[in-house]
């Protein structure tokens, strides 16, 4: 598996394409809450979606939450277990 920061270069490319922000993704701190910056639940879904096509997985049901999608940091936490 890839090492940290080129998942989150992943998951970052994945946000700025999916996610319509607010703000630049090149102003997002790891731990930065994604909603609070403009991600609606609809482009949640559109970044699921991505993540899922990107890293060749599939969130369980267990995982489709606000929590997990909230920051490039938890998102990574859940790729890497489901890669793992």
């Amino acid at each position: 598996m890839a090492n940290t920061e080129s998942i989150d270069s992943q998951i970052i490319q994945i946000i700025a394409d999916h996610a319509k922000l607010a703000i630049d993704v090149k102003d997002l701190g790891i731990d930065d809450n994604l909603y609070s910056s403009g991600m609606t639940s609809l482009s949640s879904v559109n970044v699921m979606l991505a993540l899922e096509d990107a890293f060749d997985l599939e969130f369980p049901d267990r995982m489709l939450n606000v929590q997990v999608f909230s920051c490039v940091g938890s998102i990574r936490e859940a790729i890497l277990e489901l890669t793992a």
